[in-house]
């Protein structure tokens, strides 16, 4: 129970910090945008890319990317515009001030799947 209110504590202080600096998109590097997605287009990425967000992001995320609890939305434009390899630099990094673990214990070919998952239409 303890752990659930330090993580729950962790959640609100990142969304309240994420109005003050930006969200880790906008702090994300410049140089991350030149990294490039080897799975881009690729369709049996993006459904891998599924399975691993169902897996580690839709508890925080909403299966449908529509947030919840005091998580953003991942179907925002926001995310929809940027460039894989920042969201790539954001999986990687993470930022435990606004309650975002990093998921670098992931083989980097399934954070790109996810980036692939994300950037997909959700329509699709």
């Amino acid at each position: 129970m303890r752990m659930l209110r330090f993580l729950g504590f962790i959640v609100a202080m990142g969304v309240a910090g994420a109005t003050v600096g930006g969200s880790l998109i906008q702090r994300a590097p410049a140089r991350a945008a030149e990294k490039r997605n080897p799975f881009d287009g690729d369709g049996k990425a993006k459904r891998a890319g599924a399975k691993l967000y169902a897996r580690e992001c839709a508890s925080c995320h909403g299966m449908n990317r529509g947030g919840r609890r005091n998580t953003p939305p991942l179907n925002q434009p926001e995310v929809q515009k940027a460039d894989s390899g920042t969201l790539f630099w954001v999986l990687r990094n993470g930022s435990l001030h606004r309650g975002m673990p990093s998921f670098a214990h992931l083989p980097e070919a399934q954070r790109w799947q996810i980036v692939t998952f994300l950037k997909a239409p959700t329509s699709e």
